[in-house]
């Protein structure tokens, strides 16, 4: 047969189709926006504070942080886990509308609080929305695309968190400047998803993988079994998972792997800009315009980190990918908060931790579908993605109340960043499926 017009024998992308773009580009363009909307939230959550509490209560500002952090990603746990849950019984499309809707609201909402009390309440409910996004999204497209294509699709899909906190951390330089009120046009932004949701309903179909699954009632776990296919009654997925031996063991090794990605990004990661401020306040210069160029620059090193995370892991195979990804985000940590005493020194730091403590989120979007089969794929993606915060939510409060007693962040990071070594233990002992297909 004679090769397509421009297109190279044996290059990964030789396969693609148009159909296989426009789902990238939904599912990226709705994983931009749950990017901004966490990383406003990081942003601006200082200055809403700030407008919202009694004056007498700002000294207690780290502590109100970290709730407004750790709730949103109680919402986030509950409402990911949920989601995929749904997925898996009314389809990856219907519930990537659904979340779409759903943060979209909540996060314009946002804008109108008029008290602390009502700030956390809708973080808390957006939270219950972003997470279902990612695993239905992501779902969608480790079904549709090629073998060969499937890690570097998931890795620029992933990268859209980056590019929306990219963005987010851009219009807060352009927005902040405005005055008391600027944090409010952050969370008002947020509502443009919404439009997204009419370019998935009349450009992209739901995932044919799923819909022969249900036809066929096929209901494994990890690999293809016939004694599952054809039975009438649908197990519930979530217990199929715990169950199941295989599938049990992938779980919870995920879930080691989740819980220390997690937990060293919203304990650990998030306090940079802060930090890197407080560099330039010392130095005499301007804490929150530096600190804002801080999240600009640690965001285009997570960028490069979800870009370059599908080849990465195809390169050197999923093992060793992800113990890379632990070593480094595990020596980033006292880079970034101990051994940069200058400036420049922090936002160099900044730059390479971005790649491997935020890009390395990509493992999530290229391993998790390839470990558990169409039947419980978005359930088990969704539950290894998101019950990890349901511990993670700590991490934000207590290093919050920790900063406040201790009166700085560097001992506070540096200790709650020993949590990348659970995942550094983990790595060794996960399958590896480099150049292997979905199971069925």
């Amino acid at each position: 047969m004679r090769q397509a017009v421009g297109r190279q024998p044996g290059s990964w992308h030789a396969s693609l189709t148009p159909g296989h773009w426009k789902i990238l580009t939904a599912s990226f363009l709705g994983w931009i926006f749950d990017g901004y909307e966490t990383y406003a939230l990081i942003s601006v959550l200082g200055p809403a504070l700030l407008a919202l509490l009694p004056v007498e209560q700002h000294a207690r500002l780290p502590e109100y942080a970290g709730l407004a952090i750790g709730l949103t990603l109680l919402g986030w746990a509950a409402g990911g886990t949920i989601g995929g849950i749904v997925a898996d019984y009314v389809g990856r499309k219907r519930m990537m509308l659904i979340s779409i809707v759903g943060y979209a609201a909540f996060t314009g909402l946002t804008a109108f609080s008029t008290n602390i009390g009502m700030l956390i309440a809708l973080r808390f409910l957006t939270g219950l929305f972003i997470g279902s996004e990612w695993s239905t999204g992501n779902t969608l497209l480790a079904e549709a695309w090629p073998n060969e294509a499937r890690p570097k699709g998931a890795g620029f899909l992933q990268s859209g968190f980056g590019f929306g906190a990219f963005i987010a951390a851009g219009a807060w330089y352009v927005l902040r400047p405005m005055g008391p009120d600027a944090w409010r046009w952050m969370f008002g932004i947020g509502i443009f998803p919404a439009v997204l949701v009419f370019y998935i309903r009349r450009s992209i179909d739901e995932s044919a993988r799923w819909v022969e699954t249900i036809k066929a009632k096929r209901w494994d776990v990890t690999e293809a079994a016939s004694a599952e296919e054809g039975k009438a009654k649908r197990p519930f997925t979530l217990l199929q998972l715990f169950e199941d031996a295989e599938g049990r063991r992938r779980v919870l090794l995920g879930l080691g792997m989740s819980l220390a990605t997690t937990l060293g990004w919203w304990g650990v990661a998030t306090w940079i800009p802060g930090y890197v401020g407080g560099i330039a306040k010392a130095a005499g210069l301007d804490a929150a315009h530096w600190g804002s160029v801080a999240g600009i620059v640690y965001n285009a090193g997570a960028i490069v980190g979800y870009l370059a995370s599908g080849f990465l892991a195809d390169a050197m195979g999923r093992r060793v990918y992800l113990a890379f990804l632990f070593v480094g985000s595990l020596v980033l940590t006292p880079a970034v908060y101990v051994w940069s005493h200058t400036l420049h020194a922090a936002l160099a730091a900044s730059l390479v931790n971005g790649f491997f403590t935020l890009g390395g989120f990509a493992w999530f979007a290229i391993y998790l579908p390839e470990l558990f089969a169409t039947n419980v794929r978005a359930t088990a993606s969704a539950f290894v993605f998101n019950v990890s915060r349901f511990v993670a939510f700590l991490g934000p409060i207590f290093a919050g109340v920790l900063i406040h007693a201790l009166h700085g962040v560097s001992s506070v990071a540096v200790a709650l960043g020993m949590i990348y070594i659970l995942g550094l233990l983990v790595a060794p002992f996960v399958p590896e499926t480099r150049g292997r297909p979905l199971p069925a």
